[in-house]
């Protein structure tokens, strides 16, 4: 995959983050894997919403195969910081081969 570009929204460690209110999902659509979290829950602390409840799941993004056969692996953490880290290891090694 090419870099990304400055200019081009979020990015986490060289690959695109787009967000959709509770979902956000890194990676590109033209690799074979991409990493899907949805917030399943928040909490206020002073004026701003923090995830303490992320589902993870790492998902084939090939178009032809069923939802539910898109899942590889899922999890659920107990923040976003730790989501992410585990969806970026993840992501890493799945599309390294291993």
């Amino acid at each position: 995959m090419a870099d990304v570009k400055k200019g081009q929204g979020l990015v986490y460690k060289n690959r695109p983050l787009r967000r959709i209110d509770n979902l956000i999902y890194y990676g590109s659509m033209a690799d074979k894997y991409i990493v899907m979290f949805q917030i399943l829950e928040t909490k206020k602390e002073k004026d701003m919403d923090v995830a303490t409840r992320v589902s993870v799941q790492l998902q084939l993004t090939d178009p032809g195969a069923k939802s539910r056969d898109r899942i590889v692996k899922k999890t659920e953490k107990d923040s976003l910081y730790a989501a992410m880290d585990v969806g970026s290891i993840w992501l890493e090694r799945a599309l390294a081969g291993k």
